[in-house]
């Protein structure tokens, strides 16, 4: 998302680079604690061979996976008039990458924290949109929303050279090349934007699936989004920050991994039109995205069970049979169902299908790649020392910093005194492969982690560790996707999209290509049609 570059290009560049690198550890006894997705659990499914249960519960239709996609299925399913679905979520709480937090101050994300002004051709999403108050209304045909919902000023800040600035997009102290590559470089986005292929489709478009199969484009998917930016002479210090930035921040993947294809396609595809904003505006809540999983469950009639973690799907006399272990009550239990949607990651579906899919193992194993994350709740008493510059901000990053900065979960507030703020802290986490990450990131302990985001952000806020009061870690280790070279155009991904006869159906961001909320929202959506079908 590109948060109003070409408005903030037109500002004036001053300035100079370069900022101090702090080292830091921590000498008070931080509190808090390490939350996020149950991996114990979860490596049970790898690691435990379940028994079959005696009895199976009867069902019409069953959905694995509370995140966006599975709450978007059960929401479609309700919408169908379809009854009898049952929905199970390994977590204590259903939301998946749009989970949430909150204390007497504030809710906070431990997620997803906004989502960008949609494309107008995505009127299903759009009505939800509207049934959730997101929208208001409509002006000569264009959404008018809601002024509480669209983030409001100031929308973000970047760090450089000892001073906060306007915007994400460095304008403070480039030099005549960089700011010419700069300004060829959003020239060349706002190109491809309103590019088509021979087919008469978008180059880039939302969801990934409508976008042009024209091969002057997917040839994009060949080659990274580095080896693209250098093929253009894009190679400005400072523009090449800002595009590594923004892979990172959507895909939690670097320029030198990400397919060129997805890295375009994060500047390309925005395209929406609204009465009251620009189509790189966005939309944010206290709780982030966690505000729109609360509407969708709100909209689904579908039986919850949480702490459920299914270990088994398989076809057996025309039904598919599940067997999942009620994790609270340390028992396996069956399920019996006409219909079955999966809105799981495929590294979990593969061992739960085992024989009834045995490639997918081979597949997944070979092609697919998952970026691991922290994201921290810092809970930060007033009187945070500031540096000179732009005031605090909804985005907060550093240019060159050790993670991708923090939002105020309370910026949207009314109120002008807040004498507790929940910052909230992102990091995409790098090791020689995504594995060693996730096996050095298991192994941290709580200081570990309050001393690492204190050398990251001691550097902005001097007096940060006397203020802090609590800093909880989301960890998240296998976050989202990541779009590598040859993924988004490859034949694995459409292998993995397709159903297993006309009984098991499959939503999930990851077989989307990207993992953005509109992808899991169409996931969601698409499955529930297919489930529709064959019912």
């Amino acid at each position: 998302m590109e948060r109003r570059q070409f408005i903030r290009w037109m500002m004036t560049v001053s300035g100079g680079l370069g900022l101090g690198l702090t080292a830091c550890r921590s000498k008070r006894n931080i509190p808090g604690s390490i939350v996020g997705a149950s991996a114990a659990i979860g490596h049970l499914l790898r690691d435990k061979v379940f028994e079959r249960p005696a009895v199976f519960e009867e069902r019409k239709v069953v959905i694995v996976g509370g995140g966006i996609s599975g709450l978007s299925a059960a929401m479609h399913l309700h919408k169908a008039r379809i009854e009898e679905v049952l929905l199970l979520e390994l977590e204590a709480h259903t939301g998946g990458n749009a989970a949430s937090g909150s204390n007497e101050y504030s809710k906070f994300p431990y997620g997803a924290h906004y989502v960008p002004i949609p494309n107008n051709q995505l009127t299903d999403y759009m009505a939800f949109l509207e049934e959730a108050g997101v929208i208001t209304g409509y002006e000569n045909g264009l959404p008018v929303y809601n002024e509480l919902y669209l983030c409001h000023d100031p929308e973000d800040r970047l760090y450089i050279n000892g001073k906060w600035q306007e915007g994400i997009v460095p304008n403070h102290g480039l030099s005549d090349t960089s700011k010419h590559q700069f300004t060829r470089f959003f020239e060349e986005m706002a190109r491809l934007r309103k590019e088509k292929g021979k087919d008469g489709r978008d180059a880039f478009a939302i969801p990934v699936d409508l976008s042009s199969a024209d091969p002057l484009y997917t040839a994009l998917d060949q080659l990274t989004f580095k080896e693209w930016l250098t093929q253009q002479a894009f190679n400005a210090d400072e523009l090449l920050w800002y595009a590594n930035y923004c892979t990172l921040d959507d895909f939690g993947t670097t320029i030198e991994q990400i397919s060129a294809w997805a890295g375009i396609h994060y500047f390309a595809a925005r395209k929406g039109l609204a009465a009251n904003a620009h189509y790189d505006d966005v939309l944010t809540w206290e709780q982030g995205n966690g505000f729109l999983a609360e509407q969708l469950l709100k909209r689904s009639q579908a039986e919850i069970r949480t702490n459920s973690l299914v270990v088994a799907v398989e076809e057996v006399d025309s039904k598919i049979e599940l067997i999942y272990y009620d994790v609270p009550n340390k028992a396996i239990k069956g399920l019996r169902c006409e219909q079955c949607i999966i809105a799981a990651p495929q590294f979990v579906n593969a061992r739960m299908l085992g024989s009834a899919d045995p490639e997918r193992v081979e597949t997944v194993k070979a092609n697919m790649q998952y970026s691991p994350w922290i994201v921290a709740n810092l809970k930060v008493k007033a009187g945070l020392e500031e540096r000179n510059g732009v005031d605090l901000s909804w985005d907060n990053v550093i240019y060159g910093g050790n993670g991708l900065g923090y939002v105020d979960a309370g910026h949207q507030k009314i109120s002008l005194s807040q004498p507790v703020k929940n910052l909230t802290y992102y990091k995409p986490l790098k090791g020689a492969s995504n594995a060693e990450a996730r096996k050095v990131a298991l192994a941290k302990q709580h200081k570990d982690w309050v001393d690492e985001i204190l050398s990251d952000l001691l550097k902005v806020h001097p007096n940060l560790e006397q203020q802090l009061l609590q800093a909880d870690i989301a960890l998240w280790g296998h976050a989202m996707i990541q779009p590598l070279p040859g993924w988004i155009w490859g034949a694995a991904r459409k292998s993995l999209q397709q159903s297993i006869g006309n009984k098991i159906h499959f939503a999930h961001t990851d077989i989307a290509g990207v993992s953005i909320f509109e992808e899991a929202f169409y996931q969601g959506l698409n499955a529930a049609g297919r489930v529709k079908q064959f019912l």
